[in-house]
């Protein structure tokens, strides 16, 4: 896979969490509190300027779910290695409301996630 393009997405910014498939793995599926080894790339929702991504690094990163934020613990539980889905998570999911001390805090975040692998 390649590193995606994500495409502005019209409109106001979700007030929940949005998951879609772009493509359906067909591989192993990743479990809630479970380990991923993850590619992704993350927008802001209204700006559509990138703040991170790990394709730019060169390489695939290893964590296990319940480190994360609350979108990524239950936006990728589902998923099958092989796939890739797009998260649209609002700040309350993602590093809180504006002047919570993140950089992102406040921030309505869309993820790209390519699910390398399950431990």
């Amino acid at each position: 896979m390649e590193k995606p393009e994500i495409d502005f997405i019209e409109g106001p910014a979700p007030l929940e969490l949005v998951i879609t498939d772009l493509i359906v793995g067909d591989g192993a599926e990743a479990v809630a509190g479970g380990q991923v080894e993850v590619h992704y790339v993350g927008v802001d929702f209204e700006n559509g300027e990138q703040f991170d991504a790990s394709w730019d690094r060169g390489s695939t990163i290893t964590f296990p779910l319940n480190g994360l934020i609350a979108g990524w613990q239950e936006g990728i539980p589902g998923m099958r290695v092989g796939g890739r889905r797009q998260l649209v998570i609002p700040p309350a999911m993602a590093y809180g409301e504006a002047g919570s001390g993140h950089r992102l805090a406040g921030r309505t975040l869309v993820f790209v996630i390519d699910l390398i692998g399950v431990g």
